[in-house]
């Protein structure tokens, strides 16, 4: 059962042999031996790598994967160290400012340090065709990412959820956990955060907040 899943280990075991997962798993070799895909295939689940389902604190979803060339590396709003981040993520940083009164290196793209302290940086679909936003957005991810939402749900941890955007915020009919926090705002992308709802929305601090009073250890947004 999803719900007495404890690694992340277990949980593919146990859909490796649903319709759904063979079906996706059919299309992404199919994908990938055809076209151009991000994030390269052994990134795939890199967030699930980085991120053991024991140690997530926190969960950020994002939508899918950046889709130009070199971006993408299996953790959501995250780019490797010499790709220019996207302009979502400098809204990410700049928040990460104002809440802490720091400077973040507005260079440095990669978000391996989070996921290291458990925040799950996870796409809702984990696969993108180059150059074409949403190409993988099949009825299969979704059902994937049910599954996966139903195993964090259960889990016995305190975790943060922040649903950034109208796709992340229809997730939320998918959280019943009482004891974990959800916070929802606007998406960080400009078009989005200049209209109001993503600046001074304090989702960092309430973060740590909630995870001080559960004593856990605070994330350490702040990467120099």
């Amino acid at each position: 059962m999803l719900t007495k899943i404890k690694t992340w280990n277990e949980f593919f075991k146990l859909t490796q042999g649903k319709e759904y997962s063979v079906r996706l798993h059919k299309f992404l070799d199919e994908e990938y031996s055809a076209y151009t895909c991000y994030p390269p295939r052994q990134l795939l689940f890199n967030a699930f790598k980085l991120t053991p389902l024991d140690k997530v604190k926190v969960v950020i979803i994002g939508q899918d994967p950046y889709h130009e060339p070199g971006q993408a590396m299996g953790l959501s709003f995250s780019v490797p160290n010499g790709i220019m981040p996207p302009p979502s993520l400098i809204n990410i940083y700049k928040e990460i400012q104002d809440e802490y009164d720091t400077k973040m290196d507005l260079n440095n793209g990669d978000l391996t340090y989070l996921a290291k302290q458990g925040v799950l940086l996870l796409n809702s679909v984990l696969s993108v065709r180059a150059h074409l936003p949403l190409s993988h957005n099949i009825e299969e991810y979704r059902m994937f990412f049910e599954d996966v939402l139903e195993v964090l749900d259960h889990q016995t941890q305190p975790i943060v959820f922040l649903l950034w955007g109208g796709n992340a915020r229809r997730l939320k009919k998918n959280l019943h956990n009482p004891s974990h926090l959800v916070l929802e705002c606007a998406h960080p992308s400009p078009l989005s955060a200049n209209r109001g709802g993503w600046f001074k929305n304090n989702h960092f601090r309430l973060t740590n907040q909630y995870l001080k009073e559960h004593h856990l250890k605070p994330i350490e947004w702040c990467k120099q």
